[in-house]
């Protein structure tokens, strides 16, 4: 109860994280722990952003726009009422109102994770330490309902998700997130 939930996902490897790792996946269950992480992210968004922009508004996912140097501010909680891991991103876009992406995190088992996103939408993926960085690797997308986890086959619709994070000292971190459409790269 005490440990950090992200502890049995890394396994053996927990202790080999980086400090600043270990910092900001330190959230245990059933507790109301709480982990700000601060920055600037360039987000761009290929394809046919226009169109692209309000279903993604509409699915509370990552926003469909382009701007360099967005400040970004990424809450990491944990809920008494839960094992969850919630991520609470808002995006500070110059012109326009934050963009929040919020989601929680479930171990399915060992390192596979499953985030639940708005209406359910879920993105598998494994968290895997290769020595040098955290890689969030793609395992496809499901539907959530009632704890169940059903595969839908959205990778043609939403692109196949990878992100790294690495360590720059003890207090930061650099973050990548690529999302690579079939169509639209």
């Amino acid at each position: 109860m005490n440990e950090p939930i992200f502890k049995s996902i890394f396994g053996a490897y927990w202790n080999e994280l980086p400090l600043v790792m270990r910092k900001h996946y330190a959230s245990r269950a059933h507790t109301n722990d709480l982990a700000i992480a601060e920055g600037t992210l360039d987000v761009m968004c290929a394809g046919p952003v226009k169109l692209l922009a309000p279903f993604i508004n509409i699915l509370g996912l990552i926003p469909a726009r382009n701007e360099q140097g967005v400040p970004v501010t990424v809450a990491f909680r944990s809920s008494m009422n839960s094992g969850s891991f919630h991520f609470n991103r808002t995006f500070h876009f110059r012109n326009g109102k934050p963009h929040a992406f919020r989601s929680r995190m479930v171990q399915i088992n060992g390192p596979a994770i499953a985030e639940i996103m708005r209406f359910g939408i879920t993105w598998k993926m494994l968290y895997l330490w290769d020595g040098s960085k955290i890689i969030l690797q793609h395992r496809g997308y499901g539907l959530s309902l009632c704890g169940v986890f059903i595969p839908l086959p959205l990778t043609f619709l939403l692109g196949a998700g990878h992100a790294e994070e690495v360590a720059v000292d003890d207090d930061t971190f650099d973050m990548m997130v690529r999302i690579t459409h079939p169509l639209w790269g």
